[in-house]
């Protein structure tokens, strides 16, 4: 297995500013009445009340970020409600700098058309993810066969799409395959409960529910990677090995580690 490895996976919010701007709502009205209000349409449709991508916006970003120096679980979080755009520069800022395979579960149907969007939407600067082997402008030639962008390449792998063969009809959840993978899974929270649980303060229990998750795909990551050949039975046991005894050293400071580390039986 190769490294640098950073796994991703992101937390969003209904960016209700932006759905205000484009319905041209009343100042008058509450934030929650224009959600409100757009959401009982949808539903008088028949249409899901689920905001489209480029109205989400990202409140978190968690990373389990593997290489030859070790591991480490990392977050990039808005706290006031204002450095959208900053979290966002920051992720592709340690994509510029260590050029790591990217991984997710789903990152291709959501994380990464989300950040695509609202990167744009703050002027975002992600020239490595974007470099696609083109000639000029420093580019390099072998990104032509292998980029973050193409849905084939491994540059990024959205392993819930590669292990589907790329059909969604046989699209697995991460909670279920992580459980039967004998890993912890979602603890307390989905991301059904995010903008409820964003409305009432808790923005550091997001943080950590979305670092646990982040987690679950680094296993799964794992997993794969001993049955593609990519570790050895013994490199596998060794790598999760060392993964619950960095869980283990963070656990003293971060409780959600703690019940992870107590469910993982």
């Amino acid at each position: 297995m190769a490294w640098p490895v950073l796994v991703f996976d992101i937390e969003s919010i209904p960016d209700v500013a932006g759905l205000r701007a484009l319905r041209g709502a009343p100042a008058e009205h509450t934030d929650a009445q224009v959600y409100g209000a757009w959401a009982e349409e949808r539903k008088e449709g028949g249409k899901s009340d689920f905001m489209p991508l480029h109205l989400q916006r990202v409140l978190c970003i968690s990373a389990v970020f593997r290489n030859a120096e070790g591991l480490r679980v990392h977050s990039f979080l808005d706290k006031d409600d204002a450095s959208e755009g900053k979290i966002i520069q920051q992720f592709f800022n340690s994509v510029e700098k260590h050029v790591p395979q990217l991984v997710s579960w789903n990152g291709g149907g959501f994380d990464l058309p989300v950040l695509h969007y609202r990167g744009l939407v703050h002027g975002v600067v992600a020239d490595k993810y974007w470099d696609m082997g083109e000639s000029g402008n420093g580019s390099d030639r072998e990104f032509k066969w292998n980029n973050y962008i193409g849905r084939y390449h491994l540059r990024h792998l959205d392993l819930m799409d590669l292990l589907a063969m790329y059909q969604p009809k046989n699209n697995a959840p991460l909670d279920a395959m992580a459980k039967l993978c004998g890993f912890p899974g979602k603890l307390g929270m989905d991301g059904s409960m995010v903008y409820s649980a964003y409305l009432s303060g808790q923005r550091d229990e997001i943080r950590r529910y979305c670092e646990t998750d982040v987690m679950n795909t680094y296993l799964v990551y794992c997993r794969y990677q001993k049955m593609r050949g990519g570790f050895t039975e013994a490199e596998y046991a060794q790598e999760i090995a060392y993964v619950k005894e960095t869980l283990g050293n963070l656990a003293p400071t971060e409780a959600h580690w703690q019940e992870y580390l107590a469910a993982w039986v």
